[in-house]
């Protein structure tokens, strides 16, 4: 029961029992009961009215509790017209507005946030306080390549619970899998430099915010592989310049001098004169291989910027095929296409894209070899693929020497890394640079069967 109608009952009954008593001394003092009646009557409208007013406050905190459950902070409570309540109404009617325009303000920001982390290339996952995944930005599905991962852990995907983009191969899949079960193991408060299974390097950062008085983690992750390698790309610019600067002084130099000792010759005896012919072509011979070595570093760093035409990728992988059919064939290696689809003409630039495939196919042929040798095996291969699959071009050259399976991913293409013995580092940055300046994506890595795989995306 409520306030209102206890005090209803109260001021009734009390008013009732005067009422009946006054009855009873009707005929005694008639004069004074009707008297009486009038006063208690007047009485009980006063006190109804008094009891309205008086508990006016609760209707008014009753109304503002609903509006606060409907969440209605746009609506106001109507001025009360005596000065008594005007400022508990004033009051209600100023936590509404202040819950309004704070509502107002964190809509703006949530939806300034949304926008941001859309329009971010940082990657940004967000999880719950389960460690399920609440929130996740477009470029974090990308980088991913994730499909419908809210509610879900990072460790679900490594238990074969998640679901990857319908876009991703099987690779792709092992590459998200390998960047999860790093990302699940990042420590609190830590950011490190990352790499996945493709050679690309990113900076993860764990960090934590609180929502309701509770921690709940997020993820930051932004891919440094492009501004690493111009990091990389300019120190081994600056640092071919500089030994080609010093090395050509020096060649040219000494090649100079030992043309000058060589008129001498005749003036020496004769048994003299060959050792001494002999020693300064050797000297020849190994300034002009010092000339060659600088040189070849410098060609990378010269590289013509590409000029791409429409080019058959077949008929040129045709050519490099018959060019090293021979070599293979006397090393006990098979070339052969394993798959040729019949793919449209790209646009690249022949003269570097040819050197590039020429050092891959080399690079190959060399690993199998080595390989052989090591293994005792008879024979080895190199298998070629031009591939073309939901709209993409791929080319693949799969050869049996697995010569990476060890090799950290990021390391790969490291400046002057190899891992041929008197290797010089050499023909993958140049493969490295020919590919990154026709934006074509590409892969290096061991498929874990014993074979070592490379591809490349045309389109």
């Amino acid at each position: 029961m409520s306030v209102r109608r206890r005090l209803t009952i109260y001021l009734v009954a009390v008013h009732l029992v005067f009422f009946v008593v006054t009855l009873l001394l009707y005929r005694e003092q008639p004069i004074v009961v009707v008297s009486v009646e009038i006063f208690l009557v007047a009485s009980v409208i006063g006190g109804t009215i008094l009891i309205e007013r008086a508990l006016q406050p609760l209707d008014y905190a009753r109304r503002f509790h609903e509006l606060l459950q409907d969440q209605n902070y746009a609506a106001r409570l109507q001025q009360a017209p005596n000065d008594e309540l005007a400022g508990i109404v004033s009051l209600f009617n100023g936590m509404l507005e202040a819950l309004y325009q704070e509502r107002l303000t964190l809509g703006e920001q949530r939806g300034f946030l949304d926008r941001l982390l859309e329009a971010t290339p940082s990657a940004v996952v967000a999880f719950d306080f389960d460690g399920r995944i609440s929130l996740i930005n477009a470029s974090a599905m990308s980088l991913l390549g994730l499909a419908r991962p809210e509610g879900k852990t990072l460790a679900d995907w490594q238990q074969g619970n998640g679901e990857f983009d319908t876009h991703l191969d099987a690779a792709g899949r092992l590459r998200t899998v390998d960047m999860l079960a790093q990302l699940d193991a990042l420590p609190l408060g830590e950011s490190r430099l990352l790499s996945d299974s493709d050679g690309r390097r990113y900076r993860c950062q764990r960090s934590h915010f609180f929502d309701r008085g509770f921690a709940r983690h997020f993820l930051l992750i932004e891919e440094l592989t492009e501004e690493l390698e111009s990091s990389e790309k300019a120190t081994y610019e600056k640092l071919v310049r500089v030994l080609a600067h010093e090395v050509n002084n020096t060649v040219a130099a000494t090649g100079s001098v030992l043309d000058s000792l060589l008129f001498y010759q005749p003036q020496l005896a004769p048994a003299d004169s060959l050792d001494f012919s002999t020693a300064i072509d050797a000297v020849k011979r190994r300034n002009a291989s010092l000339g060659e070595f600088i040189e070849r570093f410098t060609r990378v760093v010269k590289m013509p910027a590409a000029e791409p035409v429409a080019t058959d990728v077949r008929e040129m992988m045709e050519g490099i095929v018959q060019l090293y059919r021979e070599p293979c064939r006397s090393r006990g290696i098979r070339i052969a296409w394993l798959r040729c689809d019949d793919v449209p003409a790209q646009a690249l630039d022949r003269n570097l894209m040819e050197q590039a495939l020429l050092n891959i196919v080399k690079n190959a042929m060399e690993a199998v070899a080595v390989t052989m040798q090591e293994t005792g095996k008879a024979d080895g291969h190199i298998n070629l693929e031009l591939t073309r699959d939901a709209n993409r071009i791929r080319l693949s050259v799969i050869d049996s020497g697995d010569r990476l399976g060890e090799v950290p991913a990021g390391q790969i293409f490291t400046p002057f890394f190899t891992t041929k013995k008197g290797g010089q580092g050499i023909g993958l940055l140049f493969v490295r640079e020919v590919l990154n300046r026709h934006d074509f994506p590409y892969r290096l890595a061991s498929t874990g069967q014993g074979e070592t795989r490379f591809d490349i995306w045309f389109s």
